[in-house]
């Protein structure tokens, strides 16, 4: 009989398939698609952060109340207009407006009284509903977990506040991958173990970067790129340094109500990456577990529940 983790991991299976017609996109995912742009200046890429984060009431801005918001210039904000495809500032407003007069459409008719703990949570979950639209396709999961999955070894690189989160993927990843090597120290300790895991064979780093977003993990995530290593980049910004970076990017909101923020859907992802390592080789999973199971209950790790 499978352990309670094997049985998951064969019902858990993630079906590939393109969203259907009636999926709902998240205005986060609609945002990051309208600014796909790799040349976009820093001055730039704040605007666009902005608009991101603040639509529902942005998309109302005039052009001189959105510079102010983001201090920066007029003539900045209408050439970030033109940078993302549009002939002006207008033009960019018109659909930003139909982004949020949806977004509104399709959210609570009223507001929630609660306390600020209660308000933690409930931006958690439009943080978590969010990351439901973002994955009615879930073919860029299904892809890259294959590819890390296939990358041996697999470098999982976390620094300071985000070790915890490259912990449980690390941790996790090992019951069903061979290798998986943990980067969690910045500078020249990081340096050697992206170069020894590419010399050792290695393609591809998973790499986590929460805020405060820290400088030695765009220096590692450079480093690693340097080596001929692919990088994915689990992160709260869609744009900036260390996205432009990547090869790609799983950018979901945090928690930021409280004094220290909360991961829960950054969490979800790496589950769901995990679920598509899983599903990648699914013998090699089944005879992993199998063993660990074996050594687990020879040496009793865990209590009888």
């Amino acid at each position: 009989m499978p352990s309670p983790q094997q049985a998951r991991a064969q019902a858990s299976a993630i079906t590939s398939g393109k969203a259907a017609p009636e999926a709902e996109v998240s205005p986060s995912a609609q945002l990051r698609t309208l600014f796909d742009r790799p040349r976009l200046s820093p001055g730039q890429r704040r605007i666009a952060q902005y608009l991101i984060e603040n639509i529902t009431e942005a998309a109302f801005l005039s052009i001189t109340d959105l510079a102010d918001r983001v201090g920066v210039s007029q003539p900045s904000v209408t050439r970030f207009a033109s940078a993302v495809g549009f002939s002006g500032y207008p033009a960019l407003r018109e659909k930003l407006q139909s982004i949020a007069l949806g977004t509104l459409a399709g959210g609570p008719a009223e507001e929630i009284e609660g306390n600020e703990l209660q308000a933690a949570v409930d931006a958690e979950i439009e943080n978590l509903e969010n990351l439901r639209r973002d994955f009615a396709d879930p073919n860029r999961v299904i892809d890259i977990g294959r590819k890390l999955s296939s990358s041996t070894p697999l470098t999982v690189l976390g620094l300071r506040i985000s070790v915890s989160l490259a912990e449980y993927f690390a941790y996790a990843s090992r019951r069903i991958h061979p290798d998986v090597r943990l980067v969690t120290r910045g500078g020249s300790v990081a340096y050697d173990a992206l170069l020894q895991s590419r010399e050792a064979g290695g393609t591809w780093v998973l790499a986590f970067s929460m805020p405060r977003h820290a400088q030695e993990t765009l220096t590692a995530v450079q480093v690693a790129r340097g080596a001929g290593l692919k990088v994915a980049l689990i992160t709260d910004l869609a744009l900036g340094p260390l996205a432009d970076e990547a090869d790609v990017v799983f950018a979901t909101g945090t928690g930021s109500r409280l004094v220290f923020d909360s991961y829960a859907a950054p969490g979800v992802v790496c589950a769901a990456l995990l679920q598509a390592m899983t599903d990648a080789d699914p013998e090699r999973t089944q005879a992993r577990l199998e063993e660990y199971e074996q050594v687990a209950d020879q040496h009793h790790f865990f209590l009888r529940d």
